[in-house]
């Protein structure tokens, strides 16, 4: 039997004798896939086909390649064509631009007089990365020098403010509303998939729930979405969720809860109450969110996040880099300062922060429809989380083969069909006649991810070939070169 009625004799590649996992959820098969040119052609046996190139993945899992719905990727796609962190988990399209910051679209304006780019904007580099006014500038870069994997753009909610804004300690004008929205309408002309915010960052935390409501209004007639770093994850979570709520509800937007977690020990259990609020929720909207594997954060480094962390360990440092993989306390200590003075003088710095429950993660990864992503933040000089290179593979071998946390299906569509269809993503997600051929193969048996804290920038273990539409460039633990990666494109409304 096959996915088609009309089986063509000959394909560019065939993939034979895989347990084809297709990213709907559906139980897996073995059967054979037909790729020619970028697209999947036949599914099913094809034993007698002809085909320039056969591959035999007796033995393994074939799964459309993952859609990471959650990274900072936005420079290192262009500065770094390989994209190792994400290829070789098995990752085929990465969504950028979340948080609030994206590289594009932003004019500096009068924020160009500013020695580094404020608060978590400094994530994506200095200001001679922020050179794209529009969107359409950045998908050219992308165009003239692709990347190995595929490329979703958000536009940030912070970008845009440094746009227009001569402050951030302060709710935008509606002039500056109005000029956000003319910004935003445009990115979404040109390609955008929606609008994402990072409410707990000093560069959008003075925003207030009307603000984001005007611009989030914009994304509706699109078919884009919203999506939130929200404005607390910690004693405030259930106040946080019922706000994106909120605007959910006022916009008309579909709308994803970034990162979903509980922060600091005394928060701990909250997830009973969020996923409840979110559960009521989606009876009557698009509500959806992204969590990942690991019961440490990472971002820059902010003084309210360490009064909820166990432990902080310095992830970069511009002006101290061999303070990297310290302890904050002990550099306190050593340089008899304050925290605030550390701070300082340790900026711009990131970090991992421990303060999360294992147990908690969990429940909110096992939650019906949740989708996987890294927020992983490449880092040019230091030491980054391991969720950078690890997110995928962690999940398929910890948490699904080791733990049961979910089946492998289900996994697999959590970190591919389900983040297309919320996305939009014209024919990604899923393996089947006509979809893209972005395609996985990995051992069940042995996948895992290697990355650590103390060796972050580690491969993972178990993914054997990762192919972008239809061209090969994961391979035996290295980048093949090739470079075919595209603008993910946002399904016609």
């Amino acid at each position: 039997m096959s996915d088609t009625t009309q089986i063509p004799n000959s394909f560019d590649l065939i993939i034979a004798g895989g347990e084809v996992v297709d990213g709907t959820g559906s139980p897996r098969r073995r059967a054979d896939i037909g790729v020619i040119a970028d697209r999947v052609a036949a599914v099913g046996d094809l034993s007698q086909a002809q085909a320039k190139e056969r591959v035999d993945a007796t033995g393994l899992a074939v799964a459309p390649g993952f859609i990471d719905v959650h990274t900072h990727d936005d420079r290192m796609v262009l500065t770094q064509p390989a994209v190792a962190p994400k290829s070789s988990q098995g990752v085929t399209t990465v969504v950028t631009g979340n948080c609030g910051v994206s590289l594009a679209p932003f004019v500096p304006g009068s924020r160009a007089g500013e020695a580094d780019p404020p608060g978590p904007m400094a994530l994506l580099g200095t200001w001679d990365d922020y050179k794209y006014p529009t969107l359409a500038d950045y998908n050219e870069a992308l165009e003239a020098s692709p990347p190995a994997i595929n490329v979703a753009s958000l536009v940030g909610h912070s970008t845009l403010r440094a746009g227009v804004m001569d402050g951030f300690e302060r709710p935008a004008t509606k002039a500056e509303i109005d000029a956000m929205a003319k910004v935003l309408e445009q990115s979404l002309k040109d390609g955008a998939v929606g609008l994402s915010t990072g409410l707990a960052y000093p560069t959008a935390i003075h925003a207030p729930t009307d603000e984001i409501v005007e611009l989030a209004a914009c994304l509706k007639d699109f078919g884009a979405l919203y999506t939130s770093h929200m404005r607390n994850e910690g004693p405030d979570l259930v106040p946080s969720v019922d706000e994106t709520i909120e605007i959910a509800d006022r916009s008309g937007a579909a709308t994803v809860i970034s990162h979903h977690k509980c922060v600091g020990r005394e928060n701990w259990g909250k997830s009973h109450d969020s996923l409840a609020h979110i559960k009521a929720a989606q009876q009557r909207m698009k509500l959806d969110y992204d969590v990942y594997p690991y019961t440490a954060t990472s971002t820059i480094l902010l003084k309210d996040f360490l009064s909820t962390s166990e432990k902080t360990v310095l992830t970069s440092s511009a002006t101290h880099p061999e303070m990297v993989g310290r302890e904050f306390d002990s550099v306190v200590a050593e340089w008899g300062c304050s925290v605030d003075e550390a701070i300082e003088r340790l900026s711009p710095a990131g970090a991992v922060y421990f303060r999360m429950d294992e147990d908690e993660v969990r429940r909110i990864m096992a939650f019906p429809g949740a989708m996987i992503a890294s927020d992983g933040l490449p880092i040019d000089e230091g030491r980054p989380h391991p969720r950078l290179w690890g997110t995928f593979p962690r999940v398929l071998g910890h948490y699904c083969r080791d733990h049961g946390v979910f089946s492998l299906e289900e996994a697999v569509h959590r970190m591919s069909g389900k983040p297309a269809s919320v996305f939009g993503l014209t024919d990604r997600g899923e393996i089947r006649p006509g979809a893209f051929a972005d395609l996985v193969i990995f051992d069940p048996k042995t996948v895992i991810d290697r990355a650590t804290f103390e060796a972050p920038e580690t491969p993972a273990g178990g993914i054997e070939r990762v192919y972008v539409n239809g061209e090969l460039v994961w391979f035996e633990l290295s980048w093949t070169g090739a470079r075919p990666g595209r603008r993910a494109e946002r399904a016609a409304v």
